[in-house]
């Protein structure tokens, strides 16, 4: 081999050896990238010329739960309540009270929150409804006894108050703004466990679960994953600023614990009821004069409709704005007062901020064709007059009564009648009434008033016959043998 030719062989191994360190560090180079883009946290990664992206309604914080904490639990209270309820015994039902066992103390426990400085305490129905003794404990462990302002078992809330001031308070968030994924957190008193705070995501939105038993119940509950058990019933669901968003209610479970589904009323409906019990002492429920249900494939089948969004109309009642305003059966709303009302709770939530004399504006579809319309509310009783708290207490009976509106008295095809509103321990309870049951006669005499009913229960000796409809308007009827 000749000198140059072992120079030019040296020269080109060289060069491939150079080649080959240039490839395998490029190759070195570019797995470093690729790693470090494959476990660097998203904010950190960049394109489009260099400008950070950051994926839709992303966040670059994490929920402050300690702030939102801090400001919510001194404002949940600790509620108590005791009640008196008679024991029934198989004797009862054949010799009245001679051989009854006698009244049993029962205790019972929830949550509440501060609304206003001055001793305002919103919690749920439920809680109370029984009592004849209600304990408030604040977050400083001082114990207060509270007073029962209004009820409503159709939203299942009620208002209390205590004597006291400077107290703190949970600002009201608009529960319309919140959104599907937001977290929030539930503040209660689960187990007897005080000031509880769980955290948790907004599941859904509207939810309408059937739970009241009033006959027209208000049901648009906001889902969340936090974990509510029993004893968090009345109390808060705030968004990460410690603002109210809902008062926690329900959970749906077939063990009667936390299962992933808690239920809490939206605050725009608290604010609304609450209200309506501080100023008049009763909900000011405002209706359209419309029975309406849910769209449904059988119903867009049997109509032609395209869609299922919305509430059908069944049927127009004879008096109220529905009619006046020309609406007609087999009509769709779709909007009230340009809000979106894609399903039944959304109708029923958007009419439970109104009350009677307000006018709202209807969006409907009629045959394909989108029509607007003015439509004046009314109460129960088809007119617009503010409704006043009718309901009479009756201690030896044991019992709250209260006479029946125009509307539901249409609605169960009878001309007289009286509601149970809440029962103790007394008659009625021996004689195995429960609430919502609708009291039409007493030894075949029409109840016309809930003196009626307390008149003819307290005068009767002897055997004792109540007809009436239960909470789901079926026929009933109660015997008893009383002295």
């Amino acid at each position: 081999m000749f000198p140059n030719q072992s120079k030019l062989l040296i020269q080109i191994a060289c060069f491939m050896i150079l080649i080959s360190l240039a490839a395998w560090g490029g190759a070195r180079w570019a797995l470093v990238q690729v790693r470090s883009e494959q476990f660097a946290p998203w904010w950190q990664s960049e394109a489009n010329n260099g400008q950070r992206l950051l994926p839709v309604g992303a966040s670059t914080s994490i929920p402050d739960f300690v702030l939102a904490s801090e400001r919510s639990t001194p404002a949940v209270v600790y509620i108590k309540t005791q009640s008196t309820q008679a024991m029934r015994s198989f004797n009862d039902w054949f010799f009245g009270d001679f051989f009854n066992q006698g009244p049993q103390t029962v205790l019972n426990s929830g949550s509440g929150v501060i609304v206003s400085e001055d001793g305002y305490i919103v919690t749920n129905n439920h809680v109370v409804e029984k009592a004849s003794k209600i304990e408030v404990v604040l977050y400083n462990k001082k114990s207060l006894s509270a007073e029962l302002i209004g009820s409503d078992p159709g939203s299942d809330l009620a208002l209390l108050k205590i004597e006291a001031t400077s107290l703190p308070i949970i600002p009201f968030a608009n529960s319309s703004q919140v959104k599907v994924g937001e977290w929030v957190l539930a503040v209660g008193n689960p187990f007897n466990l005080t000031s509880t705070v769980t955290a948790g995501i907004v599941s859904a939105k509207g939810r309408n679960l059937h739970l009241m038993s009033n006959l027209f119940p208000i049901e648009a509950f906001i889902q969340t994953d936090a974990a509510i058990n029993p004893g968090n019933s009345g109390g808060a669901l705030v968004n990460t600023n410690g603002a109210l968003i809902g008062i926690n209610t329900a959970i749906l479970s077939k063990t009667g614990s936390y299962n992933g589904y808690g239920f809490a009323i939206p605050s725009n409906i608290v604010r609304k009821v609450i209200g309506d019990l501080k100023e008049f002492g009763k909900v000011q429920r405002a209706f359209l004069g419309a029975e309406v249900v849910d769209l449904d494939e059988k119903i867009c089948k049997q109509t032609g409709i395209q869609h299922m969004n919305g509430v059908f109309i069944t049927s127009i009642n004879q008096s109220g704005g529905a009619r006046e305003a020309g609406l007609q059966s087999g009509d769709v709303i779709t909007a009230i007062n340009n809000e979106s009302v894609h399903s039944k709770s959304a109708y029923d939530e958007q009419l439970s901020y109104r009350r009677p004399g307000e006018t709202v504006e209807i969006q409907i579809e009629r045959e394909g064709k989108i029509i607007k319309c003015k439509v004046r509310l009314t109460n129960l009783d088809g007119d617009t007059e503010i409704q006043k708290n009718r309901s009479v207490r009756s201690t030896e009976l044991g019992c709250e009564l209260e006479p029946l509106s125009k509307m539901e008295l249409d609605g169960l095809q009878t001309s007289h009648g009286v509601r149970i509103v809440s029962i103790q321990a007394g008659t009625l309870s021996r004689m195995g009434l429960r609430e919502g049951f609708v009291i039409t006669h007493v030894n075949k005499k029409a109840m016309q008033s809930p003196t009626d009913v307390i008149d003819a229960l307290s005068s009767t000796r002897g055997q004792i016959t109540i007809e009436g409809y239960d909470k789901n308007g079926g026929k009933a009827v109660y015997s008893f043998y009383g002295f």
